[in-house]
């Protein structure tokens, strides 16, 4: 009998444990639950204040809000920060790590004195690639002009708030720099675009300029990296053929060949990544296709990210390469900075980046990636003096 009642009271203890774990893991699941909702708030709250400075217009209030969307990303914990998504919002936004800023210099100094040269970029968040090539560009300048002040302007107010609010270094826009050299009293203005081309942006900043022209004794906008675009694709001159030997010569070396020609009898081809732009300027893209079959480089395809020309489309420079035999592809920024594009769109992981695309299209044996600007050619720095002494002596 006292042998059944113990048995009892054991089975008892059991159910009552029983329920009581029960009850527990319901209440803990609501505590889950209601942190859940926690996490998802706090997230959606600092995206919000990042897609608030995603944007192309500086207000009054940009710096408090560049300070605010630091303050909200820094006070989120690791599993917050990969939640974090918006309209332009994600964890990479303020989490992913492109260098040392303190490499940079933003060239926002005053004391300019009478001679400025104002060297204007669309700009990149990327540090690394800004100090390479941005900066690469303006020290040549500042190297080969040494009695000219040499400064920045960038015209994406959306990539100057981010390093903003990500690393606390303020580059001035078209507008700052501007009032910058009538306040510090410039007479003679010469501005250098870092632009490839006569495209959308480069028109954006003469239009800029305009507005100015008449509070300096003289102004000057030297030309962008290719010179003057032409009517159609069969016009080079001589500002492509230097570029295009530059960033060949670049590219066939960091590869590891010996010359262009090793490289095709290797079997490898070198594509050339643009943005692309529906503005009339995109002729240029098949300009500088033309002048590397001028050259001679048959192992050279020119393409870019938006696909405008059509010929340049990722898919369309696939087949070209394919058809030309080639079992081996190297991809290289067409661009002064290896920024987004470069590291996204050219040599991201994502199944549309240009390196997937190429994997995943079975037709070469390998495909790598040189995730490099051209602002950090020496050839191509060159260029860009030759292009600012060509205003300064006029």
């Amino acid at each position: 009998m006292k042998k059944k009642i113990v048995v009892l009271v054991l089975a008892a203890v059991m159910v009552a444990a029983g329920v009581s774990g029960c009850g527990g893991g319901s209440e803990s699941s609501v505590q889950n639950e209601s942190s859940e909702k926690t996490d998802e708030q706090a997230a959606a709250e600092a995206a919000a204040l990042i897609d608030a400075i995603y944007v192309q217009e500086r207000t009054e209030q940009t710096d408090q809000q560049c300070a605010a969307a630091k303050a909200a990303w820094d006070a989120l914990t690791e599993k917050q920060k990969a939640m974090v998504e918006g309209e332009n919002a994600d964890p990479d936004y303020f989490g992913r790590d492109t260098g040392d800023a303190s490499k940079d210099d933003p060239r926002n100094q005053d004391e300019i004195g009478e001679k400025e040269i104002l060297v204007v970029s669309f700009g990149t968040s990327f540090n690394d690639s800004r100090a390479a090539d941005i900066k690469g560009i303006e020290d040549a300048l500042q190297e080969a002009f040494p009695d000219w002040s040499v400064r920045r302007a960038f015209t994406a107010q959306t990539i100057i708030n981010h390093i903003q609010a990500r690393d606390g270094e303020k580059i001035d826009n078209m507008e700052q720099a501007l009032e910058r050299a009538v306040s510090n009293q410039v007479k003679h203005l010469v501005i250098q675009p870092t632009h490839l081309m006569h495209g959308a942006e480069y028109d954006e900043l003469m239009e800029a300029v305009e507005q100015y022209r008449e509070k300096f004794e003289t102004v000057q906008v030297a030309e962008p990296l290719l010179g003057e675009v032409g009517a159609d694709a069969a016009v080079l001159n001589e500002d492509k053929k230097a570029v295009a030997e530059a960033l060949t010569a670049e590219a066939v070396k960091t590869a590891g060949y010996g010359s262009l020609a090793e490289a095709k009898e290797a079997g490898t081809a070198f594509v050339f990544m643009g943005h692309g732009t529906s503005h009339s300027a995109k002729v240029t893209y098949s300009q500088m296709q033309a002048q590397m079959a001028e050259l001679g480089y048959d192992n050279v395809f020119i393409g870019t990210v938006e696909g405008e020309p059509e010929e340049t489309s990722c898919e369309a420079i696939i087949e070209a390469v394919a058809e030309a035999g080639y079992t081996s592809v190297v991809l290289r920024p067409l661009m002064v900075v290896a920024g987004d594009h470069a590291n996204n769109d050219m040599a991201g992981e994502e199944e549309d980046s240009w390196v997937s695309m190429f994997t995943a299209s079975g037709k070469f044996n390998s495909v790598d990636t040189q995730i490099r600007g051209m602002g950090e050619i020496e050839a191509i720095q060159r260029i860009y003096a030759e292009h600012t002494k060509t205003v300064i002596d006029q």
